[in-house]
């Protein structure tokens, strides 16, 4: 069984005005960037990276993320109440499922109880015998 490490994810930071703004991360595993410009493509050093975010694809993203910002935050927002509402469904469909566990286990019981209680005699539904 091999172990891989995965490479980190880049996120641009958030300076002091509220703006997205790149920094180079220290690079230990690898470093994908979701810009878009070369797709699943790991910059292994901190040299490679600077070059990579001054590229123009790059540059357009951060921008594309700096004017979206307000939207990104009210998608955010949703997507709070979204798990919210999974948690509590999760949450209900477990309750459930485990009542129905305890029920099968209590019937499972009954049916065992029973027929080691009480003789069983055979039937011949087909009139074979």
């Amino acid at each position: 069984m091999d172990l891989t490490i995965t490479p980190d994810t880049y996120t641009p930071i958030v300076d002091h005005n509220g703006n997205y703004t790149d920094s180079i991360p220290i690079i230990k595993n690898g470093l994908y960037c979701l810009c878009g410009s070369r797709k699943d493509k790991a910059y292994d050093n901190a040299c490679k990276f600077a070059i990579h975010i001054k590229s123009k694809t790059h540059q357009k993203w951060l921008a594309i993320l700096n004017q979206n910002k307000a939207n990104y935050y009210v998608e955010m927002l949703k997507n709070k109440d979204i798990v919210e509402n999974q948690q509590k469904i999760i949450t209900q469909l477990d309750n459930q499922l485990q009542k129905k566990l305890m029920t099968i286990d209590y019937l499972t019981e009954q049916l065992t109880y029973k027929n080691t209680n009480s003789h069983i005699t055979s039937v011949d539904l087909l009139g074979l015998n």
